[in-house]
């Protein structure tokens, strides 16, 4: 039976920092949400699960529930007086000249650019040996779609770099259409791949290229189970239905993601098969032996393996196994096993991060999330310490074996992405292109710390605001974690944020475990049962916030996306008490069911599933968001954020934990979901779409913490 909620909620607050329960309340009606009787049992114990039929994404039920959430929340969004100075803030500070590094492929050198609000970055080129301001259109994703929202998911030279093959996004999904183009006349000079997904291009020579995908699922393509990963090599020239199965689709060889790639001397394909997001097989197979089969170099999942390079038979592996932060190890191919690798570059107390270029091997280390980088010659000779330009974080230090010069990029909370030029023999470096936003990083710092979690593990978080703060509580401030997958979040600058920090607002961000930033055993102590880890080190971070009186409870909100969606989930639901919003985003909410949609199932090495065993299902039930919704509890306000085309964390996600929140919640805080149409889990948003949302949560934020006016008002460029 369907039920009207109604939610009395405040919508005129006081001037400055009074709260809104001083003010005048209203009643706003939340959609009718239908509950069924669907029930699952788990081990002999009965789950109920009354919004089952939302995660039906093809129903006009589901289409019909989506519309109607929709038009409560932007109404909600259009009642907040500055949401529109924010939006206006935002596409100014937006709208500067961006370009990439530059790459060469033949007779010609690539780079993005992005005039400004432009929804997708262009690709230009110009001849190598003329200057850079006669650089052309190349492609331009922009012509993709009329609004956007079909985006440019990757793209593969040829070996003599005259063919391109690139992969398209459309709506944001993770399913990939692959079009190959002749480089010199930009003519498509063949049919279309499609139903591609979690793939990369290989190419081999310039005959063809290798790609992995899954067979169409039955059911919903944005829903539907997919767990069995193929590579296939296609040969310019034939139909895709001619396309050769190398590696996946028997029993034996049943996995979930397979990466292929070719060796940069076209000698070697290497295969990388996965059960889950951590630990993989690898296999490699001589190109040039028709006849050769493939050689086990890995037989199980216990590590993170993959070959760096190779010269000749001598491989170059990089390796987490039997060492937690990684080294480089070298075998020869007729002997792989790793009771024959031998340390080229040892395993240190930092986690390691290798990339190569002009023949060398550049080693990035971690030390407490910043970044070190040192230059290796490929007999594992220590060249030098690459000199950064200051405390950050830098990326890039690639480039083909041949090249005298590489770029890497720079960058850390308060200072904008630059690019530098390196000279390779030299390690001399100078700035290439600087970022010209209108943002004055002078203004602001970033500050690292270490706090205490609940079972006493120190925890390094780095807290970015303006220069001279008062800490008094008030101070409006944004916890953003993630926590999990081995993915380690570095000092890194946002163009959103800019407009946060303008307003006074403060950006923390602690390194809790599940993450990558103190290898594999930080990861491991965030996954299965000890995913409470995580939930415990973000908490501790917003308590060390408080006590420190950074802010206080009524001006903290929680932020995250996907596995950090799941991180806020948990959080609100476990301490509402501690913060006043919550931001929620593309989350994983419900834990006993995450594994039965698209790839989920492989999440499990961080997760565990439902059906491991009676322990491990009661340990994701105890902390899934949507099974620890309590009636009549008094959670913060809450904003969902998903996209409609989310084939990764399917929305069915935030629908469900959004008719919880609004079923049970009591209080005064609204409980809303902003739901993206023709968007996915995050990749390739058109950059409209992008600072539309980043409004509406800054918006929704400072608004529930009981700011009528912006705080930072009498600033000119608050004021867009």
């Amino acid at each position: 039976m369907k039920t009207l909620i109604n939610l009395v909620i405040f919508l005129a607050l006081l001037l400055g920092c009074e709260k809104a329960s001083e003010k005048t309340i209203t009643t706003v009606n939340y959609p009718e949400t239908a509950t069924v009787d669907t029930v699952d049992t788990y081990f002999g114990a009965e789950v109920k699960d009354p919004f089952r039929w939302l995660e039906d994404d093809r129903s006009s039920e589901t289409e019909a529930w989506v519309k109607a959430q929709n038009q409560v929340t932007f109404g909600f969004l259009d009642s907040i007086p500055y949401r529109n100075e924010l939006k206006n803030r935002l596409s100014n500070i937006w709208n500067y000249e961006r370009i990439g590094a530059p790459f060469k492929e033949s007779d010609y050198t690539y780079f993005y650019k992005n005039n400004g609000l432009q929804n997708q970055s262009v690709i230009y080129r110009h001849k190598t040996n003329e200057p850079s301001k006669n650089a052309e259109v190349f492609l331009d994703p922009n012509t993709f779609s009329k609004d956007g929202t079909t985006s440019l998911g990757g793209m593969s030279f040829s070996e003599n770099g005259k063919i391109l093959a690139y992969a398209i996004s459309e709506g944001g999904s993770d399913w990939r259409k692959i079009i190959v183009l002749n480089v010199e006349t930009k003519e498509i000079i063949e049919d279309t791949l499609v139903d591609i997904k979690f793939s990369g291009m290989s190419w081999l020579k310039n005959e063809g290229f290798y790609y992995s995908s899954y067979d169409k699922p039955k059911g919903s393509e944005l829903s539907a189970k997919t767990d069995q990963h193929k590579v296939y090599y296609h040969k310019l020239g034939t139909k895709q239905t001619e396309d050769q199965l190398i590696f996946g689709g028997t029993p034996e060889e049943k996995h979930r993601y397979i990466y292929a790639g070719v060796t940069d001397d076209n000698s070697y394909l290497i295969v990388s098969p996965r059960v889950s997001t951590s630990g993989n097989k690898l296999f490699i197979k001589d190109l040039n032996d028709a006849k050769s089969n493939f050689i086990e170099i890995l037989n199980h999942t216990d590590s993170d393996t993959n070959i760096i390079d190779n010269v000749g038979t001598t491989l170059y592996l990089e390796t987490n196994l039997n060492s937690p932060n990684k080294r480089v190890v070298t075998v020869d191919i007729a002997n792989p096993a790793p009771e024959n690798w031998v340390d080229l570059i040892p395993e240190t107390e930092n986690v390691l991060n290798v990339s190569k270029g002009g023949n060398y091997i550049f080693a990035s280390y971690m030390v407490d999330a910043i970044s070190k980088v040192l230059q290796y010659d490929y007999n594992g000779k220590l060249v030098r310490e690459v000199e950064l330009p200051g405390i950050g974080t830098v990326g890039g230090f690639g480039a083909k074996k041949e090249e005298k010069e590489l770029y890497f990029t720079f960058t850390n909370y308060v200072t904008p992405g630059s690019i530098f030029k390196y000279n390779i023999k030299t390690g001399d470096s100078e700035l290439y292109q600087k970022s010209k936003i209108d943002f004055d990083s002078d203004a602001f710092e970033s500050k690292q710390v270490f706090y205490t979690s609940k079972d006493g593990t120190k925890v390094p978080m780095i807290i970015t605001h303006k220069k001279g703060i008062e800490l008094n509580g008030k101070n409006p401030t944004i916890l953003y974690g993630y926590g999990g997958f081995n993915i380690s979040l570095t000092p890194s600058f946002s163009t959103a944020n800019t407009v946060w920090l303008e307003q006074g607002g403060l950006y923390a961000v602690p390194n809790l475990r599940g993450g990558g930033e103190y290898g594999k055993s930080w990861h491991d102590a965030g996954t299965k049962m000890r995913k409470q880890n995580v939930f415990d080190d973000f908490i501790a971070a917003a308590e060390y916030l408080i006590e420190n009186n950074y802010t206080s409870s009524d001006y903290l909100a929680v932020r995250g996306g996907s596995n950090g969606g799941l991180l806020v989930g948990a959080a609100m639901t476990q301490r509402p008490d501690l913060m006043k919003v919550a931001l929620p985003a593309v989350g994983v909410l419900d834990m006993l069911r995450y594994h039965t949609f698209t790839a989920g199932a492989g999440w499990a090495y961080d997760y565990g599933t439902a059906e491991d065993s009676k322990e491990m299902f009661e340990y994701l039930k105890g902390y899934s968001p949507i099974h620890n919704v309590k009636e009549g509890t008094a959670y913060p306000a809450t904003l969902i954020t998903t996209g409609d085309h989310d084939d990764r964390v399917v929305p069915a996600h935030s629908f469900k934990f959004t008719a919880e929140l609004q079923s049970k919640q009591s209080g005064n805080n609204p409980t809303l979901i902003r739901i993206e149409t023709d968007a996915g889990h995050g990749a390739g948003t058109p950059v409209s779409k992008t600072i539309e949302q980043a409004a509406d949560i800054f918006a929704f934020t400072l608004y529930n913490m009981g700011f009528e006016d912006l705080p930072n008002k009498t600033t000119e460029k608050a004021k867009g």
